[in-house]
């Protein structure tokens, strides 16, 4: 099974921003703890503070990939390319907030993306990203 978590603007910049809403860890060294629980899978990683490359990766595994967990960061909230990118392309996107949204500012609480999305997870840390790898091996059993 081929998963990809996909990450939007400043989250390169966790474990330094906003600690006690992102957590001390680096995705990065996060990352390393899922590619050892779950050495079955082919897990890759990509991140981008500029929306067209988000959009340009989703149309590259759109289409390849088993399934695509999508932290899209601010884009969620403005973007409807990343929206369309997910409408356009067949593998399934299920979208990771490491924050709740809605316990958040006004304008986080409306998610573009949603709508073209199997479902959300939101609040759980980094954890949610594990739940969501969770998902994957669970529908496709």
């Amino acid at each position: 099974m081929k998963l990809i978590i996909i990450n939007g603007p400043n989250l390169n910049l966790l474990g330094k921003r906003e600690p006690e809403i992102y957590g001390n860890q680096t995705f990065e060294g996060f990352f390393d703890t899922l590619v050892k629980k779950y050495p079955h899978l082919e897990l890759a990683y990509f991140q981008h503070n500029v929306e067209g490359e988000i959009v340009s990766k989703i149309h590259e595994v759109g289409f390849t990939y088993d399934g695509i967990l999508l932290n899209a960061g601010a884009y969620t909230h403005t973007s409807v390319a990343i929206s369309d990118a997910i409408a356009g392309v067949t593998t399934p996107v299920l979208e990771v907030h490491i924050s709740n949204i809605y316990k958040r500012e006004e304008f986080r609480h409306k998610s573009i993306i949603s709508k073209e999305c199997v479902g959300m997870i939101a609040g759980l840390g980094l954890d949610g990203y594990d739940l969501g790898i969770q998902y994957f091996l669970t529908k496709n059993k």
